[in-house]
C-alpha cells in the first residue's frame, strides 16, 4: 500500500522543498522524515542528485541507527524496516551530508494491511544553526582520528546525527533546522565552498536551494518555521586564501569582515524579532582572532539595544583539533553549549 508523502501522519523537519508536496526534496543535513506503523515492512524510494563524493541517507529505526548508500543517478529502493510479524515500527529518515547532494521522495510503500499511525507531537523548542562542516557532522564518524587530520574518506564518515548541532538540541528536546553546508565562510569569494563561484553564508542564510551546481537559487520562506534559539557558528572559513584577521585584525579588510558580520546579524534578527542569538565558532583550530572580533561585534550590537545577542566560547575553542570534530569531540561541544543556552534568562521556549 503506497503512502501519499504529504500524508498528515507523516512528520518532516528541516528546509524542505514541498513545491511538489507528493515529492519533497531534502537539502540541508539533519532534514528528516518521521513516521510510526504497525505492520511488517516499509521500503522508500528516493532520487539523488549527486555533486560529489558518495551520499548516503541516515535513519534511526525502532531505535537503532541505519545508513543507506545511495545510487550515484537516478532512484534508490532503500527497505526502511522489516519484521515477520506485524509489529510497531519507530523510523526516522534523515540527511546525512550537506549539499553535496539533494534528495527527491518519491514514493513511501508499507506493507498490505499495515496501519499508518498518527505522528508524535513535534516539540514546542525550536532551533536553528547557521555553520560549515563541523555544525553539518562532516567526518564525524572518523573515531579512530579525534584530535588528529583527517583520514581520506568519500562522504561516508559524514553523519548529522553526530554533529554537535543535533546532539544539542536532542539534549535540549528541540526541533532543528541545520543551515550548514561544508567550507563555507562568512563572505562571499572566500573559505571553501562551491569554486570557482565561492558563495559564502550571506548569500546562502535566506535560501532553500544554494548550489550554483544544482540550479538556480531559490528563497526560504521564513514564515514556515520561527526558532527561539539561533546560533551562528561562521567565520573560521573566512581565512582563507588569506587569513587577514591572524595579520591584522584591525586592518581595513578585517573592519570590513565585522561590518558585514553585523548585517548578517542584524538580518536574521530581523527574521526573527524574540528568538535568542549566540555567536560562536567551534574548537576546529583557527586564529583566536576572528573570535576577538566576534566579541567585538557582539558587544556593539548589544550596546545598540538588543540584549538577546549572545558570545559563547567552547572551553577549548580554536584549538581542539586540527580535522573535522568526531562524535566525542561533539559531545563535549554539546555539552558546553547545551549548558551555556540553559543559563540564558532570555530564552523563552514555547510548549508544543
Amino acid at each position: 500500500m503506497f503512502i501519499a508523502l504529504d500524508d498528515q501522519r507523516l512528520s518532516y523537519s528541516g528546509r524542505i522543498d514541498i513545491r511538489n508536496p507528493k515529492k519533497p526534496e531534502f537539502i540541508f543535513p539533519a532534514t528528516s522524515l518521521s513516521f510510526r506503523f504497525r505492520g511488517k515492512q516499509a521500503v522508500l524510494i528516493v532520487e539523488n542528485r549527486r555533486l560529489y563524493w558518495d551520499n548516503f541517507l541516515g535513519g534511526m529505526v525502532d531505535g537503532k541507527q541505519k545508513t543507506w548508500k545511495l545510487n550515484q543517478e537516478g532512484e534508490t529502493r532503500i527497505v526502511l524496516a522489516e519484521s515477520k510479524e506485524d509489529e510497531e515500527h519507530q523510523i526516522v529518515v534523515f540527511k546525512r551530508q550537506d549539499c553535496c547532494h539533494e534528495v527527491v521522495l518519491c514514493s513511501l510503500e508499507l506493507w498490505e494491511g499495515s496501519l499508518l499511525l498518527p505522528p508524535t507531537e513535534k516539540p514546542g523548542r525550536r532551533m536553528e544553526v547557521y555553520g560549515d562542516s563541523v555544525s553539518a557532522g562532516e567526518v564525524s564518524e572518523a573515531a579512530d582520528y579525534v584530535g588528529k587530520p583527517d583520514p581520506e574518506h568519500q562522504g561516508g564518515y559524514s553523519n548529522s546525527w553526530y554533529s554537535y548541532a543535533w546532539i544539542a538540541a536532542r539534549k535540549l528536546g528541540a526541533e532543528l533546522h541545520d543551515i550548514a553546508q561544508g567550507g563555507i565562510p562568512l563572505l562571499n569569494h572566500t573559505g571553501w565552498f562551491a569554486p570557482p563561484k565561492y558563495p559564502g553564508m550571506e548569500f546562502m542564510w535566506d535560501k532553500l536551494h544554494y548550489h550554483p551546481d544544482l540550479g538556480e537559487a531559490m528563497e526560504w520562506d521564513f514564515s514556515r518555521y520561527q526558532p527561539q534559539l539561533v546560533v551562528i557558528a561562521v567565520g573560521q572559513n573566512d581565512s582563507n586564501p588569506e587569513d587577514y584577521m591572524a595579520v591584522e585584525p584591525d586592518g581595513e579588510k578585517a573592519e570590513k569582515w565585522k561590518r558585514k558580520y553585523r548585517k548578517f546579524v542584524e538580518d536574521v534578527r530581523e527574521k526573527y524579532p524574540e528568538a535568542v542569538i549566540v555567536l560562536a565558532t567551534t574548537i576546529l583550530e583557527h586564529h583566536g582572532n576572528w573570535d576577538r572580533a566576534i566579541e567585538e561585534v557582539c558587544q556593539r550590537i548589544r550596546s545598540s539595544g538588543d540584549g538577546k545577542v549572545y558570545h559563547f566560547l567552547y572551553s577549548r575553542n580554536g584549538r581542539g583539533t586540527p580535522g573535522h570534530i568526531r562524535a566525542e569531540e561533539a559531545k563535549e561541544m554539546a555539552k558546553e553549549l547545551v549548558s551555556f543556552v540553559e543559563g540564558l534568562e532570555a530564552l523563552r521556549w514555547q510548549a508544543p
